[in-house]
């Protein structure tokens, strides 16, 4: 982060400075008082289960001298070499100041946000673009309120772009977002089913995502999934900005035309503008080739050369419980346990599929489906008996995956059902055999990345 002066911060937060000195400067914001340092500016957030407010005199203790905190929140002070900066709204406050410091920057911002593999679409367009650019993208799954400005803090003067991921449970959070990032580019990777006890629909959905392109005109380039059922109507429309589309279908401007898949990789041929062009990534999985071919088309928009593209994406790095893929020796195990949606989950289960060994299926609750929860996880059941030989699920509404497994005629005996992961882990030796590829997916809430541990750790 560039320097900011507490003048700069008083006005970009509409904001009164009570105590200190106007010209004094921070080199970074926080709003975790064990991060606050002397240089530092201290946001007291008001969170579900603390408030930032309650940490103040434990930031001073550490050094901070700069603190943002709301006009109603009387403190006790005698330092008068603390800058106490008083605003209405300290969450509010975070992201005016954080549009005040990236409007300092002129480059190219790409916002990312679609139900399933946001993540990794931000990821790949990051590798896509690292060969030739210095990019900053959010931090593991800062892409909130929260993580979205604190992320934006993070760019230097020796950024050449942001590729800020933008997450979202209800209508006008990325709005919200959006507001602050003002992307350039925006990329809608696909309209799942995540969130939609929030959000009703798909239809509603899809109208949520759309928030991205709100304030959109002829200089702006929205990038969708032209496959997408929801994403594809957009093809029809006169829209007051550009549109470009990706998928298998012909009538995308990128296009895949034929793919091969390895345990580890994923080689396709993609058609740009008449032309083949043969592309690697070291991930596997159909729907990681929508997520690179996204990704072609922010590098084109930004001027990149194919070349410098297939050279960045050969080093993609995708963030941790993403598809990862560990071979311990007994196992292989495939973590895919940060979050899951029927799609994201079925799309797992493909890459399951592709191996040759005994395949076991641990699979936990979707949460936030509302009156799709039946449904919702009733439609996993097919891509189960398709691609896996062992069933574990773990939950209440995982047993739906299962039940509709044994519908489509699965082995009763294959299939095994816990109410939690202690009981599913007590349970494992018996089921799990040496040489098993195991994968293990659920939503965030579930955590399963400690049956993952213990099965890594046997």
């Amino acid at each position: 982060m560039n320097m900011l002066t507490i003048e700069e911060l008083v006005i970009a937060s509409d904001g009164k400075l009570v105590c200190g000195e106007p010209t004094d400067t921070i080199a970074d914001i926080v709003i975790d008082s064990r991060e606050a340092k002397v240089n530092n500016g201290f946001v007291a957030i008001i969170g579900e289960n603390l408030d930032g407010h309650t940490f103040i005199n434990s930031a001073i203790k550490q050094g901070c001298k700069t603190i943002i905190k709301n006009k109603d929140y009387e403190i006790d002070l005698n330092d008068k070499n603390i800058n106490i900066i008083e605003v209405d709204d300290t969450t509010l406050a975070l992201g005016t100041m954080s549009k005040f410091y990236k409007e300092k920057f002129d480059i190219d911002f790409i916002g990312v946000t679609g139900s399933v593999g946001k993540t990794t679409t931000r990821d790949m367009i990051y590798s896509a673009l690292s060969s030739k650019l210095n990019v900053l993208k959010n931090q593991k799954n800062l892409n909130n309120h929260f993580g979205v400005p604190l992320t934006l803090f993070k760019l230097d003067d020796s950024h050449d772009c942001a590729v800020i991921e933008m997450g979202m449970s209800h209508f006008d959070e990325i709005k919200y977002l959006a507001d602050i990032v003002n992307p350039r580019i925006g990329v809608i990777s696909n309209i799942g089913l995540s969130h939609i006890e929030n959000l009703g629909s798909q239809e509603g959905i899809l109208k949520a995502k759309m928030e991205i392109s709100l304030n959109f005109d002829e200089n702006n380039i929205l990038i969708v999934n032209g496959d997408d059922k929801y994403l594809s109507t957009l093809k029809n429309k006169k829209l007051p900005y550009i549109l470009k589309t990706f998928g298998f279908e012909e009538d995308n401007d990128v296009y895949c035309e034929e793919f091969t898949l390895d345990e580890k990789s994923t080689r396709f041929t993609c058609v740009i503008n008449g032309k083949k062009h043969e592309i690697f990534i070291p991930i596997m999985g159909e729907h990681n080739i929508y997520n690179a071919m996204a990704a072609i088309l922010v590098g084109l928009s930004l001027n990149l050369s194919i070349e410098d593209m297939k050279e960045g994406l050969k080093n993609f790095e995708g963030t941790k419980m993403r598809l990862d893929i560990d071979d311990n020796g007994d196992y292989v195990v495939i973590n895919d346990s940060y979050n899951a949606s029927p799609d994201s989950m079925s799309a797992a289960l493909k890459i399951l599929g592709r191996y040759k060994k005994r395949r076991i299926a641990i699979l936990g609750d979707i949460l936030e489906m509302g009156d799709f929860v039946e449904s919702g996880h009733r439609s996993v059941g097919k891509s189960v008996v398709e691609n896996s030989d062992v069933l574990i699920t773990i939950g209440k509404d995982s047993d739906y995956i299962g039940k509709e497994a044994l519908d489509l005629g699965f082995d009763k005996k294959n299939v095994h059902h816990f109410s939690s992961r202690d009981e599913a882990i007590e349970n494992l030796d018996d089921i799990l055999k040496k040489d098993d590829v195991v994968l293990v997916k659920a939503s965030r809430g579930m955590k399963l990345e400690t049956v993952v541990e213990y099965i890594n750790n046997k």
